[in-house]
């Protein structure tokens, strides 16, 4: 589709809502006749003069229609998107579920909303009325909205987590767009990546101690961590003891997440060393999918994984799914929903598949059909059957039906991080490569300082690496409330 664009100098908001009806779409600006050929068989031209004038052909309909120009600009893209999405319900003959809502935090949205007036009915009503989001969409929203509530009012500005990137698997999944190196052959790698990011763990030690910050959860994410030996891995970990007081740390995670990497050694190292949250990820539990996104273990193989880690004694122990993997049924995700309930995990992540451009899925072109995935995501109303609730949530630009990635937990499991992490209402200090910095102020602000993202140039050029982590005292004296440091 293209869309035209005529005094109008932003086509975020009005893009990213197409894009949910169509990928293939392309955006310029200027009048209609100067861009419009005359065989363009799908076309958006919306123009601002007294007025704002919207006209779509697509589908094999015209449709056109008029509001008034606000100075606001906020607003006006807000009313320019509502009368488009009326537009494409109409042509494409579909309505989405959360409706003309495009970012990936909704919940915030809610918070924030919730913070102006201060009345949650009230804000339902406008997802409803203002944002079109379906009345099982808001249920969830607020749900979560709710539970989180009292978690993010207790916390506090000189609180922070600690993430570390480990970006190494031991193959990439067909799904997967994330920074990540396989671990086969990359053993020279792995042990210089361990070794700086050993020593960025004891300068970020140092500079959240300068800055008198409070380290409140700890996340070591990939990647597969796993996919590193188990002294590797403990070398690692030991650092983190060693230069952090774990006694005041409410949560530590450790993603565990392939079980073809993940052994009973490694497993160990982990409880030794202080984690007490441990994510083992079936993805499914169909071989046959399995086989069909690249991962190399069986079902069986997630089931004594699962095992061990119980055997050593974790009691919280997340397990994640994806709806919409090629090859998966309805049905197949309903076993495998059932299957990670069966276990007792105390956390359930469902994830809809998303098709990123970096992913082989979609360089490769792959025809799957992800028609019923919205079906397989109806399937978790289970987990409220059996003592799970929603706790939070997010969406990604490409995710299957503009659907959302939703974290469920038994009552007093829920992962701090994931709420702190998602809803950006705690400093998120990031070592390794990939990872991002997030300094959140008193007031909601936000600064993002970023690590290299491939190993190769974390390693090159690390020197650049600590000198950014002084930025964080930097960025905190800023924000006002390190004034008396």
């Amino acid at each position: 589709m293209l869309i035209i664009l005529n005094n109008l100098e932003s086509h975020y908001e009005i893009e990213q809502l197409t894009r949910m009806y169509t990928k293939d779409l392309s955006v310029v600006h200027g009048t209609k006749e100067e861009n419009l050929a005359a065989d363009t068989a799908q076309w958006l031209y919306v123009s601002k003069n007294e007025q704002i004038d919207i006209q779509l052909c697509c589908c094999g309909k015209s449709l056109q229609d008029s509001i008034a120009a606000d100075e606001n600009e906020e607003k006006m893209y807000l009313d320019i998107c509502a009368v488009l999405y009326g537009m494409y319900t109409d042509a494409f003959d579909k309505k989405m579920a959360w409706g003309m809502l495009t970012g990936v935090r909704p919940v915030r949205l809610m918070r924030n909303l919730y913070a102006k007036h201060g009345d949650a009915d009230a804000v339902c009503s406008l997802f409803k009325d203002r944002y079109f989001v379906s009345d099982e969409k808001i249920k969830l929203c607020r749900d979560i909205f709710s539970l989180q509530k009292d978690i993010i009012d207790g916390c506090s500005p000189k609180d922070y987590s600690l993430y570390i990137s480990i970006p190494f698997c031991p193959t990439r999944c067909s799904y997967c767009s994330f920074v990540s190196v396989g671990s086969t052959g990359a053993s020279k790698l792995m042990g210089e990546y361990v070794d700086k990011l050993c020593e960025e763990i004891r300068y970020t030690a140092q500079t959240a101690h300068k800055a008198g910050l409070n380290l409140k959860t700890i996340y070591i994410g990939g990647g597969t961590p796993t996919a590193v030996s188990a002294q590797q891995l403990r070398k690692i970990m030991q650092t983190v003891k060693d230069n952090f007081d774990l006694s005041k740390v409410l949560e530590y995670t450790v993603e565990a997440g392939r079980p073809d990497c993940t052994t009973k050694e490694k497993l160990q190292v982990i409880k030794d060393l202080g984690a007490d949250r441990v994510s083992i990820n079936p993805q499914t539990f169909s071989d046959d999918v399995l086989r069909a996104i690249g991962r190399r273990h069986s079902h069986q193989d997630f089931i004594d994984c699962y095992n061990m880690a119980r055997e050593i004694g974790f009691k919280t122990i997340n397990t994640d799914l994806i709806a919409g993997l090629p090859l998966d049924t309805v049905e197949g995700f309903e076993n495998s929903l059932k299957g990670c309930i069966a276990l007792g995990a105390e956390n359930i992540t469902v994830h809809t598949l998303t098709l990123k451009r970096a992913s082989n899925i979609v360089v490769n072109r792959e025809n799957n059909d992800y028609s019923d995935v919205a079906q397989m995501l109806e399937k978790c109303s289970m987990l409220a059957d059996n003592g799970y609730i929603p706790y939070y949530m997010y969406r990604q630009k490409s995710t299957l039906q503009s659907l959302e990635n939703v974290g469920y937990s038994q009552i007093g499991h829920e992962s701090l991080y994931n709420i702190y992490i998602m809803e950006e209402i705690q400093t998120i200090i990031s070592c390794g490569a990939g990872g991002v910095t997030k300094v959140v102020g008193p007031k909601g602000e936000l600064k993002r300082i970023y690590n290299y993202k491939y190993p190769t140039e974390y390693i090159r050029d690390f020197d650049t690496i600590l000198h950014r982590k002084d930025e964080v005292i930097n960025v905190c004296q800023q924000f006002g409330f390190l004034n008396d440091w």
